[in-house]
């Protein structure tokens, strides 16, 4: 039986053990989205997973959903990357970092008047925050057929400052009701170009993006992150079947092209999540901890029982930053504190102490 704690190479990435930081916004980038020694000092501490994927990145100014979360479209916020893929490599880690469009999970006041941009001028349901508290998600624009080159481009550029930074690759957000989901799920894509109308066509524009950074920058160094169903941002895939042909016809889209790893937030056991990874046929990683935290025993046996090659794990690795020597000596952990999750400085971040403290 496979161990959690065997090293595992994916795609370009070689990893010493099988235990993955999952993405987690933390908001703590200031307003430029420039990262900051704060957050060095934070991924530096969780350099012993197998596999640190960062806080979801906005690829553009357009793309920034959430207050003071990180960019990566600027010079200063790639060097704000490249300081902490230092300090994550000096400490033995990998990292990538995950690019996150949010679409139309977004207002204006938090991009600086930005319009947001989505498939379909459909408006999500629910409110953000923004410096003037809770609004109302604001109808997006639709994106023209002859602007999507542009957006696949801004996904490029942030992968090459990426690699540029001396980070180990990125992954794709399309999960969780961001901008590549809302072109997956009929409920907020309803198009009728050749981006729209079946679940062939509702992939298609995921499948370029993955292709041409996959093109751009090694196909080794790039992970994709989906959420089949989960409804996230309102993208309410209902209809059973037609998650299967869809997620069915992005996997085959993305199969040939080699990349590093299928991130799956779902239950990793059920039919539909079994045929995605068979397709796919490569590095396939788990995370089951959206409704519920990921437990140790629970992670070990996915990976013993062969139903994933890496387990993704989010909230522990906020409260725990040796969450792995922790879990390998049946340790204590600490518990993290929900009211420290999100802005803030150091308190909740960077303070909870390690095991050997």
């Amino acid at each position: 039986m496979t161990s959690l704690y065997e090293p595992l190479t994916a795609g370009s990435l070689d990893l010493a053990n099988r235990v993955v930081m999952a993405p987690l916004t933390r908001s703590r980038a200031g307003t430029a989205g420039v990262p900051t020694d704060l957050n060095v000092e934070y991924y530096r501490q969780r350099a012993e997973a197998g596999l640190i994927i960062t806080e979801g990145t906005q690829p553009s100014a357009v793309g920034q959903g959430y207050l003071d979360t990180p960019g990566i479209h600027s010079d200063e916020q790639t060097a704000g990357w490249r300081a902490i893929g230092a300090a994550v490599h000096r400490a033995g880690g990998r990292i990538v970092v995950q690019l996150m469009h949010v679409g139309r999970i977004a207002h204006p006041d938090n991009k600086g008047g930005l319009e947001s941009v989505a498939p379909s001028a459909i408006a999500a349901a629910g409110q953000m925050l923004t410096t003037d508290g809770m609004v109302d998600f604001p109808a997006p624009r639709e994106l023209r057929e002859d602007e999507l080159a542009g957006v696949v481009a801004e996904f490029v550029d942030a992968s090459q400052r990426a690699i540029a930074a001396g980070l180990d690759g990125v992954e794709l957000h399309a999960a969780n009701g961001y901008l590549l989901h809302q072109f997956l799920a009929p409920a907020s894509n309803q198009r009728d170009d050749g981006y729209g109308g079946s679940p062939a066509a509702r992939a298609r524009f995921v499948v370029e993006v993955a292709r041409a950074v996959a093109e751009a920058i090694g196909a080794g160094r790039v992970g994709i992150r989906i959420s089949p169903a989960n409804g996230a941002g309102g993208t309410d895939e209902t209809d059973a079947a037609d998650v299967a042909a869809t997620y069915g016809e992005l996997v085959d889209g993305l199969a040939p092209l080699g990349l590093a790893y299928l991130h799956v937030l779902g239950d990793p056991r059920s039919d539909l999540t079994r045929d995605l990874r068979a397709r796919f046929g490569g590095v396939f990683m788990a995370n089951t901890g959206f409704a519920e935290v990921t437990s140790r025993d629970e992670a070990a046996d996915l990976v013993s029982a062969g139903d994933a090659d890496l387990v993704s794990v989010g909230r522990l690795f906020i409260a725990n930053p040796d969450l792995v020597t922790r879990w390998q000596n049946d340790a204590e952990l600490n518990e993290p504190n929900p009211d420290t999750f999100y802005g803030g400085g150091a308190e909740g971040y960077t303070d909870y102490p390690a095991l050997a403290s």
